[in-house]
């Protein structure tokens, strides 16, 4: 229900926001798909002109093009037409198509799961325009395998490069790359055995339990699970060498430094309470008042009255990671779970957990050091670490 309504949501955006004011367009550059724009940039596309409101998604193109993509209005402002008529021209073609775009999603959003879950299972589906695609789906389409790089309602396989790309096989088919059983178990499990957990963490404290990631992981069930086999691996091994970063392969608990981290403003529980400090606990080393207080909302805890929890019980801790990985955009453009599943690639996630710190030049060694432990997780897991490593 909940992805129908994404769906139904974004295709409302792009038939009912455009705008009917005039703006002057002399001078303002025309949109090139793909190119780089920052934030307050203005273009033209298709006789009406934008604004960027998120740089990183402007520059994504394909379903950011102002005007164009499903997911346009996320990324752009409308000012309005060039001639005066804003892009309203258009909305009466478009909106007359969101009705039966609609209608065809209800019958097949059913079907949706089934068709993406039974992509990592060595028996691909059929590609169907009345479908919608999420990134890692595998779809066979006259006689050969396309791979969703990005999610899409639909799209045909051979139109966009941006959409799809072509593999090799389905994954789970004899002798594919990716269709490797690690865990034998269901979930995260399946993914990453214990015996892989261990050797990229042989150094680690007790406190950090493989069992308590299984059973934080059952809290957030897209967790390495979206996807094919290649990305749901890539996203483990992205997810655990962050946190594998952050704690020093698992070592520390809490911040070794143990100040305040309370940010003087409310938050939904209060300011902070009286003689609680709110640095760095866990895989994530969570940090600060207002984190603790979402966090702890969010996972039905009062972490923000009792932060030491997060120290205290290994399912909280990983719990309180999963929470950051899957839910935070923190300093990147989106949680670093879409970065991964959606193709953006493990920089991105570096960029969501503390790029205002490390990426753009901030800390070169500190990225290569998270960018050395994927490296290492991918090859332990058997896969390929895809692109994009940098921020």
């Amino acid at each position: 229900m909940k992805l129908r309504s994404l769906w139904v949501s974004a295709l409302l955006t792009l038939g009912f926001s455009a705008s009917a004011q005039a703006y002057n367009c002399s001078g303002t550059p025309a949109y090139v798909d793909g190119s780089g724009y920052s934030n307050g940039a203005v273009v033209t596309n298709n006789n009406a002109a934008y604004q960027c409101s998120v740089g990183g998604w402007c520059s994504i193109g394909g379903p950011y093009a102002p005007g164009e993509g499903w997911a346009w209005s996320n990324a752009w402002n409308d000012l309005g037409g060039c001639d005066g008529s804003g892009s309203s021209s258009s909305v009466s073609s478009s909106s007359s198509s969101v009705s039966s775009s609609v209608s065809s999603i209800s019958s097949s959003s059913s079907s949706v799961s089934s068709s993406s879950s039974s992509a990592g299972g060595g028996n691909c589906p059929v590609w169907s325009s009345n479908e919608v695609y999420y990134a890692g789906d595998v779809v066979l389409y006259q006689g050969s395998y396309y791979l969703a790089e990005h999610d899409n309602p639909g799209y045909d396989p051979t139109i966009s490069t941006w959409f799809w790309e072509p593999t090799p096989s389905c994954p789970g088919d004899n002798g594919s790359s990716s269709s490797s059983s690690v865990g034998g178990g269901n979930g995260f499990s399946s993914i990453v055995s214990e015996a892989q957990f261990n050797q990229m963490f042989p150094n680690r404290n007790g406190f950090y339990t493989y069992a308590g990631l299984v059973n934080a992981a059952a809290t957030f069930p897209a967790f390495a699970t979206t996807g094919n086999l290649t990305t749901q691996k890539r996203e483990a091994a992205a997810a655990l060498a962050n946190f594998s970063h952050e704690t020093g392969g698992l070592y520390y608990i809490e911040e070794i430094a143990k100040g305040e981290y309370c940010s003087g403003g409310a938050t939904a529980c209060g300011v902070c309470a009286p003689g609680k400090r709110y640095y760095g606990r866990g895989p994530i080393q969570l940090s600060w008042n207002y984190n603790y207080c979402t966090a702890g909302q969010a996972l039905g805890l009062d972490l923000w009255s009792n932060p030491d929890q997060v120290a205290q019980n290994a399912t909280t801790a990983w719990r309180t990671a999963l929470w950051f990985w899957m839910t935070q955009s923190g300093a990147g453009y989106r949680p670093a779970h879409q970065s991964m599943v959606n193709g953006q690639g493990f920089g991105e996630t570096i960029r969501t957990i503390n790029g205002s710190l490390e990426c753009n030049g901030g800390h070169p060694a500190q990225v290569q050091s998270r960018i050395n432990l994927y490296l290492d997780f991918t090859q332990i897991l058997g896969v390929t670490p895809g692109s994009n490593l940098d921020c």
